[in-house]
């Protein structure tokens, strides 16, 4: 009986650091990790899971991208470009006072974003805001439950995505180009790319 025990016990042993093994690995190989950023990812288990997760989300978009009626391969093309040049700026964590949380962020960013843009999951109704005080300049915004939260502005033919980042008040999302989509209320104070700043308000009716 005490020998049984003993093989249990290893066995179990061996299930244990195996599975926590498996827990820390990133969807890259970490044989091959050269930078600073990819060797702390194969060290942390959170950083590994963000990064599977990433991984997932990134490949819900591409299949997004390829179901595309028209404009396939540019727009499959661009997410390319986009994603290489997301990990170039991944790697740039290591300028920062604390690279893990700067990892952490900006994997959890990019997560966020890439939801937003192609509607990986269901967001919340669209809401409705009109701008500079005239009807038809008009952004709709949709909102998704991801983590930090994200929004979808559309205005005209333009779409951005912005991510909630801290604010005293009300919800600031701050996007690429500058972009700021602040609420307070059924109010909105808006930075637009090209430096153009303007108010908005939640549609009536």
């Amino acid at each position: 009986m005490r020998v049984l025990g003993i093989v249990l016990a290893t066995l179990f042993a061996a299930l244990f650091w195996s599975s926590a093994s498996l827990a820390a690995e990133p969807a890259f190989d970490c044989a091959k990790a050269e930078s600073s950023a990819e060797k702390l990812i194969c060290s942390n288990d959170e950083l590994a899971a963000l990064d599977r997760k990433l991984a997932e989300i990134y490949g819900g978009a591409v299949d997004v991208v390829k179901s595309l009626d028209a404009g396939a391969d540019e727009a499959l093309n661009t997410l390319k470009a986009y994603q290489r040049g997301w990990v170039k700026g991944r790697d740039e964590c290591w300028k920062g006072e604390d690279e893990l949380a700067c990892l952490k962020a900006t994997y959890e960013r990019r997560i966020a974003e890439l939801t937003a843009r192609y509607q990986l999951i269901k967001g919340q109704a669209p809401v409705f805001y009109t701008c500079n005080g005239n009807p038809a300049d008009e952004i709709v915004a949709t909102f998704f439950p991801t983590e930090p939260p994200s929004a979808r502005l559309e205005r005209g033919d333009t779409t951005e995505i912005a991510v909630q980042g801290l604010s005293g008040s009300g919800a600031r999302y701050e996007g690429d180009f500058g972009i700021v989509f602040w609420i307070k209320g059924n109010d909105a104070m808006v930075e637009w790319p090209q430096g153009t700043s303007f108010d908005c308000k939640v549609r009536a009716g």
